[in-house]
């Protein structure tokens, strides 16, 4: 067989696509052995040039993000939002596969991984022959993937039928797959695109409101009308709480700081307490130390909602304002109340005397603190059901992007 070196010509090369044969194509990672994604016996070929396993499946080139609902089946709204992030680029997204996909494509199994390459000459050929490509990297398997179209010409000269000459490869390692078929999702491959990136992105998708304010002031109320209209809770106590259970480097980091503050693996509180809270500096280096493992937790809890299909999330914390969470945010929410009525709460709620009640409330900021940094207020000076109505309003506008602080 004599392997063709295609340069310019793409209908040429759409034209052995769609007769079976098999086409090697520049990415922006390496190069691929591509075939008709469709055609059961092409990608046989692929299989059979390559020696690779018939157990390991086949991503599909595709040309662009409504292939997800060409090839895919039901794709989470993570999938289109990452695909519209990083498509044409690095990424191969797995989702739910459409019934059409040969089984051999997917090597028994019932996801398909979808990649939109950031190439000019593929992505012409993609939409030339108007078929997804089956396209692993061009190389025999147990070797190293092909960045020049004179590698993939050393490994399978005269074995298949043309080579699309796109020069050099400019990130020379293979696309990172991220598995959104499954909750919570997985890297399954780490490639040229971090998972940092990733995750990212997934967050990006996701409208998060912080809702801040001092005891008493009816977080709580609030927090139960995001949570009605389908927003996680993430209480930010609650997981710097569990962190201190659970979080080995997290306790490491305290104990080497704190001496003392860690015996057993457990953390002892007041023993922490009895030397930060007296001063202001091993405070904050409590804070340097628990803040990055509180956010990374909830890195990770914003991230897994998004890419199972959440589109809102509620983080409840009294330190939210000036905090590397806050950058998260799409909006903050401060909640207030007279403080005369946050008292009577208080006392009613923990049992607790007018004086200690008020105590507490005095040592939490003003509201003009809250005032000058929240880009909206709700006041909860009325009735639970007043201010009940009112946070359905504002979270409904904010969740459908047409508040405005």
């Amino acid at each position: 067989m004599n392997t063709e070196r295609i340069t310019e010509d793409m209908d040429r090369a759409a034209d052995i696509v769609r007769a079976g044969g098999l086409v090697a194509v520049p990415t922006e990672t390496v190069y691929g052995l591509a075939a008709d994604g469709l055609n059961e016996k092409a990608v046989e070929r692929i299989y059979e040039v390559k020696g690779r396993p018939a157990a390991k499946p086949l991503s599909l080139m595709v040309p662009g993000k409504e292939a997800l609902a060409l090839y895919g089946r039901d794709a989470p709204r993570s999938a289109w939002g990452l695909a519209e992030r990083f498509w044409p680029g690095p990424l191969t997204i797995v989702v739910k596969a459409d019934p059409k996909i040969p089984k051999i494509v997917l090597a028994g199994g019932d996801t398909v991984g979808l990649r939109c390459p950031d190439s000019e000459k593929t992505l012409e050929l993609l939409r030339r022959c108007g078929r997804p490509l089956a396209a692993p990297s061009a190389n025999p398997s147990g070797v190293p993937s092909p960045k020049t179209a004179e590698q993939v010409a050393g490994y399978f000269d005269g074995a298949i039928e043309a080579i699309v000459d796109g020069g050099p490869c400019g990130i020379g390692q293979e696309s990172t797959i991220v598995d959104l078929s499954v909750s919570p999702w997985r890297i399954l491959r780490q490639g040229a695109l971090s998972e940092q990136d990733v995750r990212q992105a997934l967050i990006e998708l996701l409208t998060v409101v912080g809702v801040t304010g001092g005891t008493g002031a009816g977080k709580t109320t609030a927090l139960e009308s995001l949570r009605d209209m389908g927003a996680l809770v993430i209480d930010a106590d609650e997981v710097y709480h569990d962190l201190c259970q659970s979080c080995e480097p997290m306790l490491a980091e305290i104990a080497e700081r704190f001496p003392g503050a860690v015996e057993g693996g457990v953390l002892q509180r007041k023993k922490l307490g009895q030397v930060v809270f007296s001063d202001p500096g091993a405070l904050a280096d409590l804070s340097a130390i628990t803040d990055k493992y509180v956010i990374a937790a909830i890195d990770d809890m914003l991230a897994d909602h998004a890419a199972a299909g959440g589109q809102a999330v509620a983080i409840d914390a009294i330190n939210l304002i000036g905090t590397a969470l806050e950058d998260r945010l799409t909006a903050l929410v401060g909640v207030l109340a007279d403080e005369d009525t946050r008292v009577a709460r208080l006392m009613a709620r923990e049992g607790i005397g007018e004086q200690y009640a008020k105590m507490r409330i005095r040592a939490q900021k003003p509201d003009e603190y809250f005032e000058r940094n929240c880009g909206y207020i709700l006041r909860n000076d009325g009735s639970r059901e007043d201010f009940r109505r009112a946070c359905d309003i504002l979270f409904k506008n904010i969740l459908e992007g047409k508040a405005h602080g």
